[in-house]
């Protein structure tokens, strides 16, 4: 995992109120915000292990996805109390 990107996640996230996302693009700008594009990439992995993890929820359409089966627009969000066992 990408220990820049990881944190750059969390501090956006940190920065949030609860239950609010942030996109794979904030998170890349954060990292590198003059060249975000060659920083894109490095998300998505980070954000999968994250979610397998249990410290993050992906989303899709603002509902939870499967971290390892989800495509198209995607955004993360730290995980709620009521996520609970549903995945």
């Amino acid at each position: 995992m990408s220990a820049e990107v990881e944190a750059a996640i969390f501090d956006l996230l940190g920065k949030l109120p609860a239950g609010k996302s942030v996109s794979p693009e904030d998170v890349a700008r954060a990292v590198d915000a003059a060249g975000w594009r060659r920083e894109l990439g490095k998300v998505r992995p980070v954000a999968v292990g994250l979610a397998r993890a249990g410290r993050l929820v992906v989303l899709r359409h603002n509902k939870p996805a499967d971290p390892d089966d989800f495509k198209g627009v995607w955004r993360m969000r730290l995980p709620n109390p009521d996520d609970g066992a549903s995945s």
